[in-house]
């Protein structure tokens, strides 16, 4: 039986509050993301994208439903960006992340003009090492103790990825750039 689930990509829209504070809420981790509790503060989150010329992000939509999101934090001088994701904890664990991370960081080194992405991954969160890896990302250097959660130091791996890296092979989804 084939699986009717529609997976597109698209921009966020501030629709997609219900949705964005869901997924705040889905599980602990999400605070790294950003500080969304309320649904007011789901609208500011969205309103960062949307109303921002240096910072993009399209939804992983699921039959109509914001469930994970891929943006991009731009820097026009250099032709660059912070590339950054995330998934709502009920929807994590299907591979859609690193399809939607792919996805992106492809347009965004082709038709989206740029020369260099960059990311980083905490080292105890191997999920995200894999979204990483799966969209073409090369490990480039290890930031010691960067980030303090939970009274522990951790580690974080910096990443880039340049037109000239070799391509990853695999399933996309359809992106909707306007």
């Amino acid at each position: 039986m084939e699986d009717a689930r529609k997976i597109i990509l698209r921009k966020i829209e501030q629709s997609d509050a219900t949705a964005v504070l869901a997924a705040f809420r889905s599980h602990p981790d999400m605070k790294r993301q950003g500080d969304v509790s309320t649904i007011d503060e789901a609208h500011r989150y969205i309103s960062q994208f949307t109303e921002s010329k240096s910072m993009v992000a399209w939804v992983i939509d699921l039959d109509g439903r914001a469930v994970g999101l891929v943006g991009l934090a731009s820097d026009p001088e250099n032709r660059s960006a912070w590339f950054f994701y995330w998934m709502g904890a009920q929807y994590r664990g299907q591979g859609w992340t690193s399809i939607a991370a792919r996805t992106v960081a492809n347009w965004a080194l082709s038709e989206g003009g740029f020369e260099r992405l960059e990311l980083g991954y905490r080292v105890n969160n191997p999920s995200s090492a894999t979204v990483a890896q799966s969209a073409g990302f090369l490990p480039e250097g290890l930031e010691r103790s960067k980030f303090l959660i939970t009274g522990k130091r951790i580690d974080v791996v910096t990443c880039g990825r340049l037109p000239s890296d070799p391509w990853p092979q695999g399933p996309s989804f359809e992106i909707l750039t306007r």
